[in-house]
């Protein structure tokens, strides 16, 4: 059913790749969200708190530089490691502190000199816009639905995201002490789509703001569009809310492999939340950001 709005809607969904690293620790930690494009101008939209990591990488990372810079000032001898203690206590650094986050637009545009990030005062949403770029890699844009009427309980609808942070294009240089995206290899980020239907319209402030769904939403699929079969958007994927079912099972033996084994089991249903379609195009004209509708 959703063969031909798949293909439409992965024109122009992206996935924002993030790679992180804790303090005194080589280790790489990848991470996948997702945006999608409003028009052909770079500006996509998003979840706050996925734009909340390109806010936090440039504070993080330049803070980090700054340490380094201090560091390296520091004298070789037996002074150092009291004076390091002091470097970390005066940039809160700790072994579980994150210190560096580095982001890659894979297949958004060409190359870009600046982010600018726009974000909801009240919702879990945001505007990206990316500038400096000499043309776009991504195709098309969303079209939004114009007849929120149609917003029903029982609607069938699909999700579009990045929720398997499966990529190793990523590596530590050792001799910067740096995390950096590795143009050498290939970045394999397969697009993953899930369906659901409509189960009731979320409302917060008096306003209907959300969209829930009998899915989930899957990590990484934070800022993927929600769409019909003609790949008209519907709203954005922000959350999923975990209902407690009441069918705990405690203590129960059951035979596992010959064995006798108690089991515990709690049961939850796990219901994707969408913003709504009509508070993105709110968002869009109160900043003045060209849209399509449909």
């Amino acid at each position: 059913m959703f063969v031909n709005a798949i293909k439409e809607v992965t024109k122009f969904t992206r996935p924002l790749q993030t790679i992180t690293r804790a303090y005194g620790n080589k280790h790489i930690t990848p991470g996948l969200s997702t945006l999608f494009f409003v028009n052909e101008m770079g500006t996509a939209v998003t979840c706050k708190h996925v734009s909340q990591l390109i806010i936090a990488s440039e504070q993080r990372n330049k803070q980090f530089l700054d340490f380094k810079a201090e560091v390296a000032k520091l004298h070789k001898d037996h002074t150092f490691k009291r004076n390091l203690k002091g470097l970390e206590i005066k940039y809160k650094y700790k072994k579980d502190t994150t210190v560096q986050i580095k982001n890659s637009f894979m297949g958004a545009v060409d190359t870009f000199d600046q982010i600018t990030v726009k974000q909801h005062p009240r919702y879990d949403l945001a505007i990206v816009q990316l500038k400096g770029f000499n043309e776009i890699q991504y195709d098309g844009y969303a079209r939004f639905l114009n007849d929120t009427s149609k917003i029903e309980q029982g609607k069938y609808l699909c999700r579009l995201g990045f929720p398997f942070p499966e990529f190793n294009n990523y590596k530590y240089e050792e001799s910067q002490d740096d995390i950096q995206f590795d143009q050498n290899k290939r970045a394999m980020v397969p697009i993953f789509p899930i369906d659901g239907i409509v189960t009731r319209n979320i409302a917060e402030n008096n306003e209907l703001m959300g969209i829930e769904m009998s899915t989930p939403g899957l990590r990484g699929q934070s800022g993927g569009p929600l769409f019909d079969e003609n790949g008209i958007v519907y709203g954005m994927q922000q959350s999923t809310k975990h209902l407690h079912l009441g069918f705990d099972i405690e203590d129960k033996e059951l035979l596992i492999k010959g064995e006798l084994k108690k089991i515990n089991d709690y049961a939850f249903l796990h219901l994707g939340q969408c913003i709504r379609v009509d508070i993105i195009k709110d968002f869009l004209e109160k900043n003045q950001v060209k849209f399509y509708e449909a």
